[in-house]
């Protein structure tokens, strides 16, 4: 039995390397000593040549057919817990207003944790020292982290998770104060139906219902004086649209409003219509039967002008998914994992990059394996994954940036609710599911290194990746909606892994 202290200093050293790290590139980028075309190729170094060498020499050595149906736990737990964070940030969205340009990046932030740099650096740290049993447990780790990195890849690129951010730039813009109106509206709803299901909770539904209606008819009466105003403006012009319904050249008088959009069944808009339209008078020349046909005829030309572009058929559609699919696969860190699992698991394959007992494979001149360097190779490579990729990380960390202008306007509520929800309340769950599933031996009693992974993943904030794919999907750049849901989590961060760290060793040994 491991004393308190020992096991909070043990829990707390590998952050302590992490937090030095992440400092190291925050640092460098504010002094502007690392750019952001720096910080864009050592990404790339990491994902594409260090990433994939660190993942190919620890599942080699740390995989064998003996220990193989350890990825049916693992893969259970990441989708366990992919599906807990979802469903959170699926009541946050419900419970408080999110950005119309986060809408769905809120699902993926809660559903997919960053599950490379930060794990891998903490649990090899803590995997090379007591009470574990050092290299052999790191690199049974590592081999673990791998299979856990698998599935949040494979969820997020081939099987199409990063749309939901990309869903968010897809339509016209709504201003946050519309997207308040809108929660409040459903709360109402959610409210009545509550009042309908528990009656005794109606008097509760009732002040709620009367401030939501106060607060509306503040809103509606702004809103009638502005359109006064309006009217005023224009009653020296009116704005006449033609009614397509009624007979050509009968005009129809409609309120005027600042910004008319079209919907299209495709989601895509029509441009404002701005100005006053007149249709020709039906009195004297102007109302001829040629010129109200030739009317009619332009405006059926610029119908077809707006209507949507025609839509693909089933096969291209499905082709291009195939085509995404397959080029997600090939990505060097997806890859690199795919092909490790067979040659681990095949013992002939095995034998040419290391000694396997009881299989007896013809050396190179200097008594190793035939193909002991290419493992040799990955391993110097590998070693430099982890520094890399946390220097790439307070990179990252150090170019959010959330001008103190807007901090009034931020979500605040969904803000914190998504970052405790997944520093705080998910480890919680994290852990009673786990120890559900040792105690039914599903994740096995004797492997302590499965079981603090299991449990070490309940607790990691959004992965930094989804930071990059707004920015490309955004089309400007930008990703400031993002950027103020990362940094609480980032601070939870330090204190929730070092107390989960310290009850989950404490579980195990």
């Amino acid at each position: 039995m491991v004393d308190v202290g020992t096991l909070i200093w043990l829990s707390f050293r590998p952050l302590i390397k992490l937090v030095l790290c992440v400092g190291s590139g925050f640092v460098i980028t504010k002094a502007d000593i690392f750019p952001a075309i720096a910080a864009r190729g050592a990404g790339q170094v990491a994902l594409n040549i260090t990433g994939p060498c660190l993942m190919f020499s620890k599942i080699l050595p740390a995989f064998s057919t003996k220990n193989i149906h350890v990825l049916a736990p693992l893969f259970a737990i990441a989708a366990i817990y992919q599906t807990m964070g979802m469903v959170m940030a699926l009541f946050v969205k419900q419970l408080f207003w999110v950005p119309h340009r986060f809408r769905y990046g809120i699902i993926a932030a809660g559903g997919w944790g960053n599950c490379g740099d930060l794990p891998t650096a903490v649990v090899m740290s803590l995997a090379a020292n007591s009470p574990f049993k050092g290299q052999e447990d790191q690199d049974l780790s590592v081999a673990y982290i791998s299979a856990l990195i698998l599935f949040y890849t494979f969820t997020f690129f081939p099987l199409g998770g990063h749309n939901l951010v990309k869903k968010d730039f897809e339509g016209p813009d709504v201003e946050p104060e519309e997207v308040q109106s809108a929660l409040r509206q459903r709360q109402t709803r959610l409210i009545r139906s509550f009042r309908g299901i528990w009656p005794c909770s109606s008097a509760i539904g009732a002040d709620t219902e009367k401030a939501h209606a106060e607060g509306s008819g503040e809103e509606k009466s702004a809103e009638n004086d502005a359109a006064m105003a309006q009217r005023q403006d224009d009653s020296e012009e009116p704005r006449v649209h033609w009614n397509e319904a009624s007979c050509p050249g009968t005009p129809v008088e409609r309120p005027s409003t600042r910004r008319h959009v079209s919907f299209f069944e495709d989601g895509s808009t029509a441009v404002p219509t701005e100005g006053p339209t007149r249709p020709p008078s039906i009195d004297g020349e102007e109302g001829s039967p040629d010129l109200a046909l030739s009317h009619l005829h332009k405006m059926k030309v610029d119908r077809q002008l707006l209507s949507p572009p025609p839509r693909r058929s089933k096969g291209l559609v499905a082709w291009d998914i195939v085509k995404a699919f397959l080029k997600s696969i090939c990505m060097p860190l997806s890859l690199a994992i795919i092909i490790s699992f067979p040659i681990a698991l095949i013992t002939p394959l095995k034998a040419l990059f290391l000694p396997v007992a009881g299989f007896n494979m013809h050396p190179a001149p200097d008594g190793e394996p035939p193909l002991a360097v290419i493992y040799d190779f990955a391993q110097f490579m590998g070693g430099a994954s982890v520094p890399l990729n946390l220097v790439c990380l307070g990179s990252a960390l150090a170019r959010l940036n959330v001008p103190r202008s807007q901090w009034s306007s931020l979500p605040l509520g969904a803000i914190m609710s998504l970052a405790v929800g997944r520093m705080v309340i998910m480890p919680i769950l994290g852990v009673l599911i786990c120890e559900g599933l040792i105690s039914l031996d599903f994740i096995s009693k004797e492997d302590r290194v499965l079981q603090f992974i299991c449990i070490f993943f309940s607790c990691l904030p959004t992965q930094t990746t989804q930071v990059y794919i707004t920015q490309v999907y955004s089309g400007t750049g930008s990703a400031e909606h993002l950027s103020a849901f990362l940094i609480p989590q980032y601070i939870i961060m330090f204190l929730s892994m070092t107390v989960l760290s310290a009850y989950a060793l404490q579980l195990i040994f």
